[in-house]
C-alpha cells in the first residue's frame, strides 16, 4: 500500500469525483482510478460505489478513511521533524478559533508567522470552543483559542490563559438603551436577543448570567459567527452580550457595561502530545513553550 494511493482515496472522498480529485493531485483520471484499482484488489474490497452521476464512500472506504488520514499525517510529521533537525521548520500548521478571539491579533500573527516559515502550510478554522478542543485531542488541530465561562477550563489537553474579561450588551445605535453606561440583567431580559447556539460555551456566560439573576430572555436568533450577530444588532432586530475587548472592535454599535457581568477567559490549547515542528514554532512566536503549560 502507497501513500500515494491513499492521497487519491481522500481526495476522491473528499470531492466525490474522479475527475476533480485528479485535478486536485495533478494527476490524469486514468492514472488515479488505476491506482485505486489496485488498492481495492490488494485489500479486497471496494471503497467506492461509483454510477454515472455520483461517487460514495462505502462501508469498507469508511472504514479506511481514518487509518488512511492518520498514515499521511505521521508520514509529513516524520518529514517535518527531519526537516526541523536541519533547522528547517515546514509541514501543516492547522489552527482553530472562536470567531470573538481578542486576546491576539490572530491574523497579524499568521501574517508574521507566514512571513517567517514560507514551507509551512497554514490552515484556520472557527467553531465552538467545545467543538475545538475535541479537534485538538483527536489531533485534527495543532492549537486551538478559545472562549470559556470563569471556572471552566479544557480537559484533555495542554494550554495557558490568554486573557480575561467581561460580557457587555451591544445594541443598535438607535435603541433605547444606547446612551446607557450600564444597566442591569433584569432590564436587558425585557429585549429580544442574539446569541450563539443554545449548549455552546458562547452562549453559556450568558445563560448562566441571567439563571443567576433569577430572570428569562427570549433569544430569538442563534447564530455561529459574531460579525453575523453584529449585522443584525445594527439592524435593531436584537441586542447581544459579547466580550469587551471584541465588541470595543464594533466601533459603530454602542457598548453598554452590565452590572454583574459574566466572566470570560480566553485560552490558547494544544496537544498533550509533543507538538510539531510547526506546532512548536507557532507557539513559540507567541512566547509560549509548548512544554511548560499547565494540562
Amino acid at each position: 500500500m502507497e501513500l500515494q494511493q491513499m492521497r487519491y482515496v481522500l481526495a476522491v472522498a473528499e470531492t466525490s469525483n474522479f475527475t476533480r480529485a485528479a485535478e486536485q493531485c495533478l494527476v490524469v483520471q486514468s492514472a488515479l482510478s488505476h491506482q485505486i484499482a489496485r488498492l481495492e484488489r490488494e485489500l479486497g474490497a471496494k471503497l467506492f460505489d461509483r454510477t454515472s452521476r455520483r461517487v460514495r464512500l462505502t462501508p469498507a472506504g469508511e472504514a479506511f478513511l481514518p487509518a488512511a488520514r492518520q498514515a499521511l499525517d505521521a508520514a509529513e510529521r516524520a518529514r517535518a521533524e527531519v526537516a526541523a533537525a536541519a533547522g528547517e521548520i515546514r509541514g501543516r500548521l492547522a489552527i482553530g478559533a472562536i470567531s470573538t478571539v481578542a486576546a491576539v491579533d490572530l491574523p497579524a500573527v499568521l501574517k508574521q508567522f507566514h512571513l517567517r516559515h514560507r514551507e509551512v502550510r497554514i490552515s484556520l478554522r472557527t467553531s465552538p470552543s467545545e467543538e475545538l478542543i475535541e479537534r485538538v485531542r483527536q489531533g485534527a488541530l495543532d492549537v486551538a483559542f478559545l472562549g470559556l465561562p470563569l471556572g471552566v477550563r479544557p480537559q484533555g489537553v495542554r494550554g495557558c490563559e490568554l486573557a480575561r474579561g467581561d460580557l457587555v450588551a451591544v445594541v443598535a445605535p438607535d435603541h433605547p438603551l444606547a446612551d446607557k453606561e450600564d444597566v442591569d440583567l433584569h432590564r436587558l431580559a425585557e429585549e429580544t436577543f442574539v446569541d450563539f447556539p443554545a449548549g455552546t460555551a458562547g452562549r453559556a456566560h450568558s445563560d448562566a448570567a441571567f439563571a443567576a439573576a433569577g430572570v428569562q430572555r427570549e433569544v430569538a436568533f442563534e447564530v455561529t459567527v459574531a460579525d453575523f450577530m453584529a449585522r443584525l444588532i445594527r439592524q435593531g432586530l436584537a441586542i447581544g452580550m459579547l466580550p469587551a475587548a471584541f465588541a470595543s472592535e464594533l466601533l459603530d454599535l454602542p457598548i453598554i457595561r452590565l452590572r454583574d457581568a459574566p466572566a470570560r477567559i480566553e485560552h490558547l490549547i494544544w496537544s498533550r502530545f509533543q507538538p510539531s515542528p510547526a506546532a512548536a514554532a507557532f507557539l513559540s512566536a507567541l512566547g509560549i513553550s509548548a512544554s511548560s503549560a499547565g494540562g
